[in-house]
């Protein structure tokens, strides 16, 4: 959600920012601006829309080598020119991530101290709020400081003074952001893509740390304006990694390299023996109760782990919106295990959850894509899903990595709690070999999918049935629907159908029933003819051959352990989803009004 980056350096800065910018687009934004140094001036340019507006209207070419640049998602204001960032208050310019939620209070002393304001924006606010404490300090660094304490709630920034244009100054609370070095000169960056053509080398800056960037040299303050030392890191990945491959969109890209994402996330914790997973999971086993906390599609892989851990493990798990809760009352106690799922490692609410439980005193265990994320570091423990990075802003191969942990935490649990023995564990490992080959021969049926994707695409609502595990597919299956192709798909448990959904099944309404649990299987039979006796049409989604035909359209499965089987259920309706999607010509890789990473509540 917004990206940020600057560069202060040897080099002219504008193109620099223009890549990062475009590396950042997967966060999801509105509107995009930069603000640079020409001639001992600050020249700000920003533009409503894609950053190709903002592109057509600079010189690339300018004498300029210190900047900084922003894509927004507007949370204070309406997405216009007046409220795209960068804002300037003064002798200050500033990009900013995040929301202060003081800022009512703060526009109002500002006012009085005879600040305005053009925009609806919080930023402007911090802006205004550095001016007047740099006029009352008389120093940047120490401004910088008083605001830290001044501003409530989460804030990445990027900061240029007219006073002293030889310097980029960073500081953060809660949103992410980097610092990153190479040969030719510095960087600030919300995340690894914006940099990595450039450098692999980067610094994670932690909250209320203060960054002085030159374009030889770097400067690392704490809160108390100590001179600290910060440890260097490199990024695993490259930046081809997340270049399209010659594939049309980034999400199509991630589906097809969802058998390695899954080769790579297993084998990282598991050689073919138990003890693997004793080593790398221990410790787990001794909690009572688990609370799964997470958003969007991290909640459904929880879903999905939920349905596992309890049954194979017998273990009770409750599984919970981090938005919910956050504020709610907790019943948790020291044999509660507090897992946090984010692809990003940085979403606000998870982040939110997982510090209540920490104050709390409860064990947590972050499951994550995104090594040195906030949630990786702030965490207990950490399990990294081996994703790699991920572009396309609905989430395809991480949930496919992520519900492969929860298996594997599933088999690793079940088998301490003695529900699965040897011979079963013998089973499942045949499978969990064979997987990587499943999965791909299951994209490569994506044309089966595409066929039925042409006969739906035109309907405007679109129910998605099942029961146990499979309406925890249902629930992912409608959100990937509905994020690229805005059809307006829901997702019931079949059993309650019944109960008041049947209402508004008529003729020709399009129902997607996923039905591969064989207890429960015959169940939702019973609801999937309900539906076809009142005119739906049905596309059954199925491990199972059956001899009557009750559907329209059928997508099989290919039938594995059950302890295994969404991850392969899951692929034909990312990629029906996708197929539907372009059909309608939307954008798939960026959907209208939708973040990569939502580091705000």
């Amino acid at each position: 959600m917004c990206g940020i980056i600057g560069y202060i350096g040897k080099e002219k800065c504008l193109p620099k920012i223009i890549h990062g910018l475009e590396c950042l687009e997967y966060r999801g934004y509105d509107s995009a601006g930069v603000a640079y140094i020409n001639n001992k001036n600050i020249i700000i340019n920003k533009e409503k829309g894609k950053i190709i507006n903002l592109k057509n209207n600079l010189n690339l070419e300018n004498e300029s080598y210190i900047g900084i640049g922003h894509t927004r998602w507007a949370t204070h204001g309406e997405a216009n020119k007046i409220n795209a960032h960068p804002h300037q208050v003064g002798k200050f310019t500033i990009v900013h991530n995040g929301i202060i939620e003081n800022y009512s209070e703060l526009k109002k002393m500002l006012e009085k101290n005879k600040y305005s304001f053009k925009s609806e924006t919080d930023t402007e606010i911090a802006c205004a709020l550095i001016d007047y404490l740099y006029n009352k300090e008389k120093d940047i660094l120490k401004a910088i400081e008083k605001a830290l304490k001044t501003l409530e709630g989460s804030y990445a920034l990027g900061i240029i003074c007219s006073d002293d244009l030889e310097h980029i100054y960073a500081v953060k609370k809660t949103s992410p952001l980097i610092i990153a070095s190479s040969k030719f000169g510095n960087f600030i960056a919300s995340d690894v893509p914006a940099i990595l053509e450039f450098t692999n080398k980067y610094y994670l800056l932690n909250d209320a740390e203060i960054c002085i960037l030159s374009t030889d040299k770097l400067e690392f303050y704490n809160q108390d304006l100590k001179n600290i030392k910060k440890q260097i890191k490199t990024f695993e990945g490259t930046y081809e990694s997340a270049a399209k491959g010659g594939y049309e969109h980034f999400m199509l890209k991630e589906i097809n390299e969802q058998d390695k994402v899954f080769k790579d996330t297993i084998n990282y914790y598991f050689d073919g023996t138990i003890k693997s997973l004793e080593k790398n999971f221990i410790g787990f086993s001794k909690f009572k109760k688990i609370d799964i906390i997470a958003c969007g599609s991290a909640y459904h892989t929880g879903l999905i782990g939920k349905s596992l851990i309890e049954k194979y493990a017998n273990i009770p798990v409750n599984v919970e919106i981090a938005s919910e809760y956050r504020y709610k009352k907790s019943f948790y106690d020291k044999k509660t295990l507090v897992i946090l799922v984010s692809q990003s490692g940085e979403t606000a609410d998870t982040l939110a959850a997982l510090k209540k439980a920490k104050e709390d005193g409860i064990k947590t265990l972050a499951i994550v894509n995104v090594i040195g994320s906030t949630i990786a570091r702030e965490a207990d423990e950490v399990i990294y899903i081996k994703a790699g990075c991920e572009i396309a802003v609905a989430t395809t191969k991480a949930y496919l990595a992520q519900v492969a942990i929860f298996s594997l935490l599933a088999i690793y649990l079940g088998y301490h709690n003695k529900l699965i023995d040897n011979d079963d564990l013998k089973e499942i490992f045949k499978e969990l070999n064979k997987m990587p080959s499943l999965i791909k021969k299951t994209i490569s049926k994506a044309n089966n999918y595409y066929d039925i994707a042409e006969k739906i695409y035109k309907n405007n609502q679109i129910f998605f049935i099942g029961r146990g595990i499979d309406y925890a597919l249902c629930m992912e299956a409608s959100l990937k629907l509905k994020e690229i192709s805005y059809i307006n798909s829901v997702a019931y448990q079949a059993g309650e159908l019944k109960h008041g959904t049947i209402s508004l099944i008529e003729k020709n309404r399009v129902v997607i029933a996923i039905a591969t649990d064989e207890e429960l299987i015959n169940k939702t039979i019973s609801n999937i003819k309900e539906v076809k006796a009142r005119g739906a049409h049905v596309i059954l989604v199925t491990n199972t051959n059956f001899a009557e035909k009750f559907y329209d359209d059928l997508i099989i499965v290919q039938k594995t352990h059950p302890i295994l089987q969404p991850i392969l259920t899951i692929i034909p309706m990312q990629l029906l989803a996708y197929k539907v999607a372009k059909n309608k010509g939307c954008d798939i890789d960026k959907p209208r009004n939708l973040a990569k990473s939502v580091t705000v509540e």
